[in-house]
């Protein structure tokens, strides 16, 4: 014997006389599990569920942190948009406007809301501005409402002079003058989801008679909308208590089969909701589909015990053998597994959004934590308990799957042609996975469906009006003043025009277009006078003109600072698509590269507004899902090949790792599911634990091949036994997470599931189907040239 595997051997014996000295003591050990348990038991009432807006930003992000700066005097995404349309007609009635007024009183009194960036036709910052025949400037309010009734001649004024002002005509009233728009920013610092939510909707049962038709959006509604569902998230969560119990009734028909398993997931449950106090975590709403993945994870791996339990039974009458060389047989590959799952879930951290940063941590804690409830926990526990008096497991239709897949593979021939069948598939998965879109793939929000009244607001506002979503480009001069350089206006003009050049651009407004409005207007409205004037000064006169016409404090407050420094440009947009961000932000990076330096201290910063965010967040997950998936597949691929001293066993994960993620991608392309901050820790989550499956594969066929010494038979017996204990899992898995799909009335919950069990299932034909052909065909040395220690462990001969 050389010097290496003498050196193996002692490394084994350690292990193995660890595994006797824990065996020998279980009582103490659950003892301490179940106090531990306690412990974060009394932690689980500090846990509270809440979505927080700041969360789902990437604070590092450049746009993030222009949003940051701007937010409180431009405004920021917490945009409420009311939408009030009439059925016959146009909103020049005297019925309509006090409606219109009504809703915006109420609209401004919601609670955190920025009074000073509230507007609609009717509010007072919303003013008709004209030159006196004594040459003074004057406004006043398009609407009055201590004025009464208005008179027909009254309303056809009102109505010209809202067509004649393009800042009011267009973003707040329809071209076709059928609805009007009231719209409203929420302080970052006061949100209150949940009250402005019921404000909103007991405004809108108020306010919605015959003859009129109320729509809301914004990000504060879309929020307050996924609070409702909290009562279907308890629903969902009995429904799938109730049909994993009926699973393992059905799997194994003995109390053993379903209690115990059914108390490992209790366990890791209370350790991992515990996590979750103890770092002072909130429970997002959004997020809820991972720690139930977790949990039937949890379930996976004691279900795999107990049927391995059972299985040594057969063989050995002693139920305290059995328990513990169950315990040897499936820890070592079980917390290679967890590890696998808990990598997964901690690199989702790498990126700057806090929401997934939250989640990596407490999730990759509570999946390490199944090592202790589960694949320790479980085998301990079974030997301490009296022994089954039944040990014989009925078989069912579930049991057949395995020895189905058996005769798939059932030779070399069989292999190649599964491999060659593998590899045409990949190939087409490849094609569709290039259609995969970064951000939204359609209009309104994932989150909810396309019927749900929040995008059929969304949808009705949108096609009346130029653009609801804002991007907001920020002009900044190094000096006070700044902007009233003529140079600087004319250059922002030139951005404005080339912005509008996209067809996608709905409108603008900006403090270029006001001065031209004011020039024009001083000079007796004359066309010829729409420009900038050459002189600064002037610029100033002009403003300060603006200024001075208005009684309300801050006319120039949504164009510029204080300081007439800092200006911002608002273009808007009929959706926030990927594709539609993508080519706003670039036609604006076009524009800053071709001009950038041409004007003296003028910089160009990019980007606010819903847009801005929405571009910064897919940027984010764009940029982590090129980080995170490449070290999901490097790491599993080390910790494989470490653990094997194969490269040969690292390979073969990484290729079942590669074909289920390329057709996961394949998938998404066909079903129109965009890589955005949602999709991404699905995917890193599905690869960690898709790839346990071909982990569990690959350690039972390098066992069998131990006893079998035929290649053939090894593969036969493997795929018949670990095969259905892994079509059992993958239904628990999926058990555990399809009620989402099904009952879930929030969409990106019930795609984000279905898009797991679209993993699940893949990673399971992987490990039933490619592993075993690739030693097949391969025939790889750590698995073809294997012996047993002393200790029953096993080595590659050398």
């Amino acid at each position: 014997m050389d010097r290496k595997i003498t050196t193996e051997h002692k490394a084994t014996h350690w292990l193995h006389s660890l595994d006797e000295s824990v065996f020998r003591h279980p009582k103490k050990i659950l003892t301490a599990i179940a106090l531990i348990t306690v412990f974060f038991a009394l932690q689980i009432p500090g846990v509270k569920m809440y979505s927080d807006f700041s969360d789902l930003l990437p604070q590092e992000h450049t746009y993030i942190q222009l949003h940051n700066e701007i937010k409180e005097s431009f405004g920021g995404a917490n945009v409420i948009i009311v939408g009030v349309e009439v059925e016959q007609g146009d909103i020049f009635t005297n019925q309509a406007l006090e409606k219109i007024h009504r809703m915006t009183l109420a609209v401004d009194s919601l609670p955190g809301i920025n009074h000073n960036l509230v507007a609609s036709v009717t509010h007072r910052n919303s003013r008709k501005v004209w030159m006196t025949p004594e040459g003074n400037v004057n406004s006043e309010p398009y609407y009055d409402p201590q004025g009464g009734e208005m008179s027909p001649t009254a309303l056809a004024n009102l109505r010209s002079d809202v067509i004649a002002n393009p800042r009011v005509y267009g973003p707040l009233v329809s071209p076709d003058r059928k609805m009007a728009l009231i719209k409203a920013q929420l302080n970052e610092g006061q949100l209150d989801y949940v009250n402005t939510f019921s404000e909103i909707q007991k405004m809108r049962a108020s306010e919605s008679t015959d003859g009129f038709k109320i729509h809301v959006t914004g990000q504060p509604m879309l929020v307050g909308w996924a609070y409702q569902y909290l009562d279907q998230i308890i629903e969902i969560f009995l429904f799938t208590a109730l049909i994993m119990i009926a699973l393992l009734i059905f799997y194994f028909r003995k109390a053993y089969g379903v209690l115990v398993p059914l108390a490992a997931v209790v366990v890791s449950s209370i350790w991992g909701i515990g996590i979750i106090s103890l770092f002072g975590y909130n429970l997002d709403p959004l997020g809820l589909v991972i720690p139930f993945l977790i949990s039937a994870r949890a379930m996976s791996h004691g279900i795999q015990i107990v049927e391995r339990y059972y299985q040594e039974l057969s063989e050995h009458a002693d139920h305290h053998l059995s328990a513990r060389l169950t315990f040897e047989s499936l820890f070592r590959p079980g917390s290679l597994g967890v590890v696998s799952d808990a990598i997964g879930l901690l690199l989702i951290a790498i990126g700057s959004i806090p929401l997934n940063t939250k989640l990596a941590h407490y999730a990759s804690l509570w999946a390490l934590c199944i090592i202790i409830t589960v694949l320790l926990a479980v085998p301990l526990l079974l030997s301490v308990l009296p022994k089954p008096k039944q040990t014989s497991i009925k078989n069912n239709a579930l049991r057949s799957i395995g020895v189905g897949c058996a005769h798939i593979v059932h030779s070399e021939r069989a292999a190649k042609k599964v491999l060659l069948i593998a590899a045409v598939t990949l190939v087409c998965g490849w094609y569709f996975s290039s259609n995969v879109v970064i951000g939204e793939s359609e209009p309104g929000s994932p989150i909810l469906y396309q019927s749900h009244d929040y995008n059929v607001s969304s949808k009705a506002i949108n096609d009346s009006f130029p653009g609801s979503e804002e991007l907001y480009i920020v002009a900044e001069t190094d000096a006070v003043g700044g902007i009233k350089r003529p140079e600087v206006l004319n250059a922002l003009s030139d951005l404005q025009k080339h912005m509008l050049l996209d067809p996608e651009v709905g409108g603008a407004k900006g403090i270029p277009d006001l001065i031209k409005q004011v020039n024009r207007l001083l000079h007796n409205d004359d066309p010829r006078w729409i420009q900038i004037p050459n002189d600064q000064q002037y610029v100033g006169g002009l403003m300060f003109t603006y200024m001075m016409s208005s009684p309300i404090p801050g006319a120039l407050n949504e164009f510029i600072d204080t300081d007439e420094r800092i200006a911002n440009l608002v273009f808007y947009y009929k959706d926030h698509q990927g594709e539609t961000i993508r080519r706003a932000i670039h036609t604006a990076k076009q524009w800053i590269a071709d001009n950038e330096g041409k004007v003296e201290g003028l910089t160009i910063r990019l980007a606010g507004g819903t847009i801005g965010v929405t571009a910064a967040m897919n940027e984010a997950a764009y940029e982590t899902n090129l980080m995170v998936l490449p070290l999901v597949f490097l790491l599993i691929f080390a910790m494989v090949m470490f653990f094997y001293q194969s490269l040969a066993a690292g390979a073969m994960m990484f290729m079942a790792m590669l074909f289920a993620t390329t057709l996961t991608y394949a998938y998404m392309g066909i079903s129109h599911m965009g890589i955005n901050i949602n999709t991404v820790p699905i995917i890193a989550v599905g690869v960690g634990v898709g790839i346990d499956y071909s982990i569990y594969m690959m350690d039972r066929i390098r066992t069998e091949m131990v006893h079998c010494q035929n290649l053939k038979d090894a593969v036969r017996k493997a795929v018949s036994t670990t095969g259905l204990a892994i079509s059992f899992t993958a239904i628990t898995l999926i058990a555990g997470i399809v009620m989402w799909v099904l009952l879930s009335d929030l969409r990106f919950q019930s795609d984000a599931a279905l898009l797991l069990t679209v993993m699940v299932v893949l990673n399971a034909i992987a490990a039933m189907l490619l592993v075993p052909s690739w030693v097949l065909v391969f025939k790889p040395k750590f698995i073809c040239r294997v012996y047993q220690d002393e200790d029953l462990v096993i080595h590659t001969a050398t």
